[in-house]
């Protein structure tokens, strides 16, 4: 590996849009750290890359886990010395679809889950990842959020998937701030419903589709936009 490849971590890479994100950034040319908690899974999809030509390696990642998220940003300074890109992509969505959404009988258990992974989890991983953007002050940051965490356009239904990326969101800006005088941009994206396993097969976009502004935002010049929350390129309402 020459020095001058970058390289960009994927939470969540096995499969849908985290899968989809380390194949279009290893396409324009990044080393990917493909993780997932499932070791097996993680593999076969990393493998899958590899057998694309691409540069893909697989890591396992437990984003609920604070020893896992430091044993990754061990491997990466062995290995590479630096990070350039972190993609905040593992999230979960526990909530049946047509089931009873109501906020009245949303179990707090089934909240905290929720919260522990799409919110503490993309926490934990990038306090773990950030000495190492912070050490040559070059960095993109990617939450993959959604508008259903949108307070301007909040409704009834999935609580606990809305409430974690309302959180999220928040996670973006107060990280943003934090590091407003780096050349290491934070930025939430809502990649719409897209047909993954999560979105279902009625979704009307690709996966191609839905990675779209993921891929951008990661790959974004220096000076760019930072602390913004983005749809098709474009930024959206908080």
């Amino acid at each position: 590996m020459s020095n001058t490849q970058k390289n960009a971590v994927v939470t969540g890479g096995n499969r849908g849009l985290g899968f989809e994100t380390s194949r279009q950034l290893a396409k324009q040319g990044y080393q990917v750290i493909l993780t997932s908690r499932d070791e097996e899974k993680g593999k076969a999809a990393a493998i899958q890359l590899q057998n694309e030509g691409l540069d893909v390696i697989f890591h396992p990642l437990d984003v609920n886990s604070q020893e896992s998220s430091q044993q990754l940003a061990q491997f990466i300074r062995q290995q590479f010395g630096r990070l350039d890109v972190l993609v905040n992509n593992a999230g979960i969505y526990l909530e049946v679809r047509g089931g009873d959404n109501s906020i009245f009988n949303a179990k707090i258990d089934s909240l905290k889950q929720t919260l522990e992974t799409n919110v503490y989890g993309v926490l934990r991983v990038t306090q773990a990842l950030i000495p190492l953007m912070k050490q040559q002050n070059y960095g993109r940051i990617v939450n993959v959020s959604s508008g259903m965490g949108q307070l301007t356009d909040m409704q009834s239904g999935a609580p606990g998937y809305r409430i974690s990326k309302t959180a999220l969101n928040a996670l973006t800006r107060i990280i943003a701030s934090e590091l407003q005088d780096t050349n290491i941009l934070v930025n939430s994206v809502c990649p719409g419903w897209v047909k993954t396993d999560m979105g279902g097969s009625e979704a009307p976009r690709t996966p191609e589709q839905g990675v779209d502004t993921i891929v951008w935002l990661a790959t974004l010049p220096d000076g760019s936009a930072t602390g913004g929350f983005f749809r098709d390129r474009q930024p959206i309402d908080w």
